[in-house]
Order: structure tokens, then C-alpha cells, then sequence
């Protein structure tokens, strides 16, 4: 088994997918929490490939960065990546689709002025609306939705998805309601064991 690194801040964020992968498969690694006040001096200590995070560091010699990349590569060595190239293919499909979630979210967070931040919200409601609209019909349409996003299987494309909608509370905390077989599958991801010891014992973060 290699020894893993995963390095990012004390964030849910760009991390969360893959500390959710490692969770799944039970495999074991470094969960790096690098303080904000040292990443000035860790950016240039030549660890991190193109001086950002998250990245993953592996067996100690070679460190792989950018999110879904480290994502891709976990769900691919643990199972989850899906089956065929064509059930690869739409995992990444809704990965990247997730991504933009990700990005509304994270700029409605980071906001500081309330005007700005109602507005960014008011726009970000409806892209999110479009988005979880055409997950629904993919799930609808795969099995009955009554599994997984993609397949018959978990895969980090539902862990993805529901990463994204633990940011819901700051956009429309109730959006999910609209969209019951998505919701239902958040419950689904939730309650798998291993997620559920994770989410459990995962450090408190806002964001």
C-alpha cells in the first residue's frame, strides 16, 4: 500500500473529495492541515509542483497536484472511478459539472460586501438550479434513481456531489427539496459506514 500526504488548509474545499475517497476505500493517510500564516513560506519550499494546494504526495517521492486530478487518480487506484471508459467518462462529467458549484459557492463565502454578497447569490441560485436540475434527470434516468449518479455503484461522483451540496447553506439552504432523488442520495452517500465514521470525526470547518 503507498504511503499518502494529502496537504491542503483546514478546509473542506478543494480537499474534501479526496479525503472522502480515501474514506471509502479505508485507506489510510496523512491528513496535512498547513496553517495559513506558513503557507507563504511553504509555497516556496519547492514541495508543491505549480505552488498551490491541495496536493498529494506519494510514498515520499513524487507529489501530484490540481484537485480532480488527485481525485481522478485515487478513484481510479481504489475502485470508484467507475467501470468501463464510458462510465469514466461521465463520472468526470459530473465531477466537472460539480466544480462549477464549487466555484459560485466559494465566491459567495469569500465575499465581503453584503450587497455584493446578495447579489452573487440571487445569480448563483439559478445556475445551481439549472445544474441540480439535469443531475436529477441523470440519476432519474440511471436505474430509476434510485442508486448512484453514475452506474450501479458508488463513485467520487457522488462523493463530489455531495461535497458541493455542504455548501447549499450558502446559496439556498433548501434547494435539495426540489430535487428528491438527489436528496435522497445525499442521505445515500451520507450513510455509507465509512463516510458516515468520516463525517463524524472530520475537523469542523466553515467552508
Amino acid at each position: 500500500m503507498p504511503q499518502y500526504r494529502l496537504m491542503y488548509f483546514n478546509l473542506r474545499a478543494r480537499a474534501e473529495t479526496s479525503r472522502m475517497i480515501f474514506a471509502a476505500a479505508g485507506v489510510e493517510y496523512e491528513d496535512v492541515r498547513v496553517a495559513r500564516e506558513k503557507w507563504p513560506t511553504e509555497k516556496t519550499s519547492g514541495k508543491y509542483p505549480f505552488g498551490q494546494m491541495p496536493c498529494l504526495e506519494i510514498d515520499g517521492t513524487f507529489t501530484l497536484a490540481q484537485s480532480r486530478a488527485i481525485g481522478r487518480y485515487l478513484a481510479n487506484e481504489y475502485g470508484l472511478a467507475g467501470k468501463d471508459n464510458l462510465e469514466k467518462a461521465k463520472v468526470d462529467m459530473v465531477v466537472d459539472v460539480c466544480d462549477d458549484i464549487h466555484v459560485g459557492a466559494r465566491n459567495i463565502f469569500f465575499e465581503k460586501d453584503e450587497t455584493k454578497k446578495a447579489q452573487l447569490k440571487a445569480d448563483f441560485v439559478v445556475k445551481a438550479e439549472s445544474i441540480l436540475a439535469a443531475l436529477e434527470k441523470l440519476l432519474s434516468a440511471n436505474n430509476g434513481g434510485n442508486g448512484y449518479l453514475v452506474g450501479d455503484s458508488l463513485t467520487w461522483a457522488d462523493l463530489e456531489f455531495f461535497v458541493r451540496m455542504e455548501y447549499a447553506p450558502f446559496f439556498n439552504a433548501a434547494i435539495l427539496d426540489q430535487y428528491p432523488k438527489l436528496k435522497a442520495l445525499a442521505e445515500r452517500v451520507s450513510s455509507v459506514p465509512e463516510i458516515a465514521a468520516w463525517l463524524k470525526k472530520r475537523p469542523k470547518t466553515d467552508f
